[in-house]
């Protein structure tokens, strides 16, 4: 059973190397660490020098990277989408050891008897489960969006709240100025910021 998309495999590369700079400009051996892989692993993986798609490293990357699952989860397949979040979530700490088979840890296929006992699965059975697991991918993903706007919003009143009153007339006079205005203020900015990085100066 195929688990990953092979034709989705750089966008999910892409969503990595993004969440590697917004994790804290990561490195690939920072990366190999907290994944518990080994450096040339990470890096053959990075750079498409691997034509495995290890379902244990990738929840890993997934993991440890906070990757929010509506970012990638395109290049889930589908039949795979709820193994993968039960093992992201392991990965995690989100689940026990006990809470998993050692089937959805490990890279073993199912022996004969699973094998058997799945294949007698009605076509109606299947379809029902298939359309279970998207109802559950996108619940999960829902939850994620309202969970990732919420801390985002937070972030932002705390930052608001934290201002100096001195801060804030100036935020207040900012905002009440026209759009060409404030645009003239940014580059004015980013002017100073760039002549004080070049003087090596802290801000």
């Amino acid at each position: 059973m195929a688990e990953f998309r092979r034709s989705k495999v750089e966008m999910f590369l892409g969503v990595t190397r993004k969440y590697m700079q917004v994790r804290g400009a990561m490195s690939q051996k920072e990366l190999a660490e907290q994944t518990d892989v080994g450096i040339s692993t990470m890096s053959r993986f990075l750079s498409q020098k691997s034509t495995e798609l290890n379902p244990q490293l990738i929840a890993k990357i997934t993991a440890k990277l906070n990757i929010p699952l509506h970012e990638m989860i395109d290049f889930v397949e589908e039949d795979f989408a709820d193994r993968f979040i039960r093992l992201v979530k392991f990965y995690k700490d989100e689940l026990n050891e006990d809470e998993v088979t050692p089937e959805e840890i490990t890279d073993s296929a199912p022996d004969v008897a699973t094998q058997k006992s799945e294949n007698k699965t009605t076509t109606t059975e299947r379809r029902l489960t298939a359309e279970e697991r998207r109802e559950e991918t996108r619940e999960i993903i829902k939850e994620e969006k309202t969970s990732s706007k919420d801390r985002a919003d937070k972030s932002i009143r705390e930052k608001l709240e934290s201002l100096t009153p001195r801060q804030r007339a100036f935020m207040t006079e900012f905002l009440n100025l026209k759009l060409e205005e404030r645009d003239l203020i940014v580059d004015l900015g980013n002017n100073m910021f760039q002549y004080f990085k070049m003087k090596g100066m802290d801000l």
